[in-house]
């Protein structure tokens, strides 16, 4: 109820907002209207005056307290706070600077990095100072010019490194590398695609190659950069925990929404030397990949900005350690609980902040006040500047570092693995080596870095001829990764293939017992095989029809995850079992994204087709038509299409006519499972008595199989499946009793999540729209009208805003049991509260 009310009360007074605004300057969210997390108050300390001052995107504290801010478009400006007896003060800064999505005081000197997003200053990392100490900065020095004008995806933060001495330097995907003296990250990079590369289907940065974004170090002067990590779409900033550990909050590409590669926003603990794996278009590489780094969670769809540590904040100790992380798009400043897990972490998120709309930019803490202040505004829209404080009885004194004696046994021998990345040193092998079989992931890699910083010819002959199946897949896709490169990537000097030495390495793959492996590690070794011939070539004739035959054997497989990669591997050599095998696990497979991901090798593939099999290939691009997803995804899979009819011959492409030319009806299904007849209409007391006593015993198989016949792939993810528009249901059963999941399903408008809640929108006109605030820019917002559709989305002019209130039923459909069976509904039920993220947990160690 009290959840409710609060609901109400924030379109209320969102809608007095929006009516007095639209008779005056615009002012920002009112506070009042915000859902604040108990005992902590927000106000609002300052609407920014849009004509004089700009939107505001980026906030640092200076020595004094006062607040250094950048308007997206225009100049820097200083913040005096304001106290019991003074007002607020905003005055320029006097220095030819501005456009800056990234500022810090460190080093006596403001720090700014121009992102150049309206194109008045050249992007790049600039220094500015006070010379003659009369507390007015006078000086402007460049210290790193980046190439072009990148935009939103372009240079981003600057953050202190925890030892004090230089610089983080935050770049999207859109800024070129630039030159680096040195570089944690082997620089054997490329895109790795075992299959051909299909770039982003609307073709946005479609001839940008990886590894994508990128966070450097820098030294005060900024004459020296090091290379640190890559592989990000657009992290906007980062922020270092108390353990000197470094973290970073990673944009999705909402276009790929329902796609297999779609990645949701996430926080990832950047360590040395990690690649975390994106790419252009559908190659964004899985999570899984062996050479990829995995997150520490992922939070969903959103738009990722400002970030910080709850350190010096006059706040309970929950919120002090707490990482405090801004979302865009959907108004939530989330508080995100991190726990030490091996040499990494895992996390919890919490809404500590929300509204409609509350375009979040940045999150500082001051430690002159002990308070929190955070800007809203971006691409022109209204802006303001707001201060959170505690207004409960918790003990707000500083907490003090808690040593944990498992974590630092980790984190020393991940800081000495660290310690060889980059560097020759005579003995980081025989020290790394033992590290490559560790059970903890993060190790492992930092341990393959290692080596593979290090001369190939100290460690070939060992990776070679190891006998350890847990050190030989990681050694050997180290020895493919530093000996060649993809065709993207590859240097002139550089061989297209190398015979011999994919043979060597396919006869050590070849020794590894499939059968003996984890799932995890038969990830591992597929990824291998993928990497030895994107990187040394294809395999001769004979090797070809050998493998064929040892990777039909495993095909198909009990993980989903497993079928693709063996899927991929078969199309690449053109088995002639991969069409039969891949069109029955695409003609069964229980989501679109799954579906997706087998029609997506076939499309390559020329060998083993029947008239029959060709029939069903093609047939499904027809029901796929009532598939939904981002703004990419129908073009994602008229390309697929595309593709795949290049492989017919004259008499397949003529034979296939009706299909190829097929309209799908005007009517279409988005269910991706067949139909299924009514049932009876469900009610929670029918069902909860049979739920609460325990669900032993059940059918986990057939429990998946009900998720998606009940179309709850449709919005929601379980297991790295599913969609991204809905709650993520992979950690229900932390979250929920049965009783209550049932009548989240059964009733689904008797509560409803803050965080998916919809608003009804009355314009002037007296037109109504419904739907999820998704997007704002300048003075338009757009709302999603339909879950079921990421990219229904319909456009409204915030000027012409009569009334907004929330709206009186939930966007998920009633009904969704109606067509299961009681014994159906406990397999389902048995599923979702089984054991959570279990392929999550898995992959992760």
């Amino acid at each position: 109820m009290v959840c409710r009310l609060a609901w109400w009360t924030l379109c209320l007074g969102l809608a007095v907002f929006l009516r007095v605004a639209s008779a005056k300057e615009p002012t920002a969210t009112p506070a009042e209207s915000l859902k604040v997390l108990k005992d902590f108050q927000v106000e609002l300390l300052y609407s920014v005056p849009r004509e004089q001052q700009g939107s505001w995107v980026n906030l640092c504290v200076d020595p004094k307290g006062r607040l250094i801010v950048s308007d997206q478009y225009g100049g820097l400006f200083r913040v005096t706070l304001p106290t019991a007896t003074t007002a607020i003060k905003v005055e320029p800064v006097p220095v030819a600077i501005g456009e800056a999505q990234g500022l810090v005081w460190a080093f006596d000197s403001l720090y700014v990095v121009v992102n150049s997003a309206g194109g008045k200053y050249q992007a790049g990392v600039y220094r500015v100072k006070d010379t003659n100490n009369d507390d007015v900065l006078d000086s402007l020095e460049t210290l790193r010019l980046f190439e072009g004008r990148a935009g939103e995806h372009g240079p981003h933060a600057v953050v202190p490194t925890p030892d004090g001495e230089g610089l983080y330097i935050v770049c999207g995907n859109q800024v070129p590398l630039t030159q680096f003296d040195k570089t944690r990250v082997p620089p054997v990079w490329g895109e790795d695609h075992l299959l051909p590369r299909m770039p982003d289907g609307r073709g946005f940065m479609k001839d940008v190659l990886g590894p994508g974004g990128a966070i450097y170090r820098i030294d005060p002067a900024g004459k020296e950069w090091e290379l640190v990590s890559v592989g990000f779409r657009n992290e906007f900033d980062a922020a270092v925990n108390r353990f000197g550990d470094l973290f970073t909050y990673d944009a999705d590409m909402e276009w790929d929404a329902n796609t297999p590669w779609y990645r949701p926003t996430r926080i990832n603990h950047v360590v040395s030397g990690a690649e975390f794996g994106w790419r252009n278009g559908a190659g964004k590489w899985p999570a899984y990949y062996a050479d990829s780094w995995p997150a520490v969670v992922n939070i969903g769809p959103g738009s990722p900005t400002g970030i910080t540590f709850g350190y010096g904040a006059k706040f309970p100790a929950k919120y002090q350690d707490a990482l405090f992380i801004c979302d865009w798009s959907y108004g939530k400043l989330y508080a995100v609980h991190l726990t030490p897990h091996l040499s990494t972490y895992t996390a919890t998120k919490e809404e500590f902040i929300t509204g409609t709309p509350l375009p979040l930019t940045d999150v500082v803490i001051n430690p002159q006040d002990g308070a929190m202040y955070f800007a809203i505004g971006g691409r022109k829209t209204t802006s303001g500047l707001y201060r959170v404080t505690y207004t409960g009885s918790e003990s707000t004194a500083s907490v003090q570092t808690i040593d944990d004696p498992v974590a630092n046994v980790y984190r020393n021998v991940r800081n000495t693995l660290e310690g060889f990345h980059g560097e020759v040193v005579p003995d980081a092998v025989p020290i790394a080596w033992p590290a490559l079989a560790h059970t903890d992931r993060i190790l492992r890699n930092a341990a393959r870095v290692a080596i593979e910083s290090q001369p190939v010819a100290t460690w070939r002959d060992r990776a070679l001829n190891e006998t350890d199946p847990a050190t030989a897949i990681p050694a050997l896709l180290a020895l493919v990764r530093v000996s060649g490169s993809d065709p993207f990537h590859r240097k002139p000097d550089q061989p297209a293939t190398q015979p011999e030495l994919l043979a060597l390495v396919l006869a050590a793959l070849d020794r590894i017992d499939w059968s003996e492996l984890s799932p995890a590690q038969q990830l591992d070794l597929a990824r291998a095989y993928q990497l030895a011939f994107v990187r040394l070539g294809p395999p001769d004739v004979a090797t070809q029809v050998r493998l064929i035959a040892k990777f039909d054997k495993l095909l198909p497989a009990d993980q989903p995850f497993l079928n693709a990669e063996l899927g991929q591997l078969l199309v690449y050599l053109q088995g002639p079992s991969a069409a039969p095998k891949l069109v029955a696990l695409l003609n069964a497979a229980p989501t679109q994204e799954e579906q997706i991901e087998y029609a997506r090798s076939l499309r390559m593939l020329k060998a083993g087709w029947t008239p029959e099999l060709r029939q069903q290939y093609f047939e499904w691009f027809v029901k796929a038509a009532g598939y939904r997803g981002g703004a990419s995804f129908a073009l994602f899979v008229q390309n697929i299409k595309k593709d795949a009819i290049a492989t017919l011959t004259p008499e397949e492409f003529q034979r296939l006519q009706p299909i190829l030319n097929a309209q799908p009806p005007q009517q279409i299904t988005q269910a991706v499972t067949p139909p299924r007849p009514f049932v009876k209409n469900w009610t929670l007391e029918e069902l909860v008595d049979k739920t609460s006593p325990g669900l032993k015993g059940r059918d986990f198989d057939k429990g998946k199989a009900m998720f998606a016949a009940a179309n709850c792939f449709a919005c929601h993810r379980y297991d790295n499946l599913g969609g991204a528009v809905g709650p993520d249901l992979s950690g229900v059963a932390g979250r929920f009793s049965s009783r209550d999941l049932l009548e989240s399903i059964v009733d689904p408008s008797k509560v409803i999540s803050d965080q998916y809640a919809a608003v009804t929108v009355v314009t002037e006109d007296g037109k109504a729209v419904t739907g999820r605030i998704v997007n704002l820019n300048g003075d338009t917002m757009k709302l999603n009208t339909n879950m079921l559709d990421p990219d229904a989305q319909e456009t409204i002019d915030r000027r012409k805003i009569e009334e907004m209130f929330p709206a009186k039923t939930s966007m998920m459909p009633n009904g969704l049991l109606n067509t299961l069976q009681e014994e159906e509904i406990l397999d389902l039920m048995a599923y979702l509260l089984s054991r959570g993220d279990r392929t999550h947990a898995m992959f992760a160690k």
